[in-house]
């Protein structure tokens, strides 16, 4: 599967903005898809985390109260909703796949146990 991240941009603290990530190719249907986010000079952190058919999500503790994951199968597309950005929510994110059969435990948080990348999006927030 290919995925293709959009929807980044410079947005001031407490601002809003949607990304969205394309997926062409492959089965959409059967991945977990997660959003991760890197800073510069950091690693790859854990956003949030979608199971295939929506029925289960997971959050940082970060962004909980603020960000929502959500896919629509139908468009092959996973979003992530971003709302009261702050300073610290500065950095590309990047969307990416779970394959079957799907990580289990702290392992979904790990930006190592996805199989698939999309090229990332640059999310600035100002003050």
């Amino acid at each position: 599967v290919q995925l293709q991240a959009s929807g980044g941009g410079l947005v001031q603290a407490e601002g809003s903005l949607r990304l969205s990530c394309a997926a062409t190719g492959g089965t959409f249907g059967d991945y977990a898809l997660g959003w991760f986010r890197q800073a510069p000079g950091k690693e790859r952190d854990f956003v949030a985390r979608i199971s295939w058919n929506s029925g289960n999500t997971l959050y940082a503790d970060s962004v909980k109260g603020r960000f929502t994951i959500a896919r629509d199968n139908a468009k092959n597309t996973v979003y992530l909703q971003m709302n009261s950005l702050k300073l610290e929510d500065t950095a590309v994110y990047y969307c990416a796949a779970d394959a079957p059969p799907w990580s289990m435990g702290t392992r979904r948080y790990s930006y190592r146990d996805y199989n698939y990348w999309g090229q990332g999006t640059l999310v600035t927030v100002s003050s």
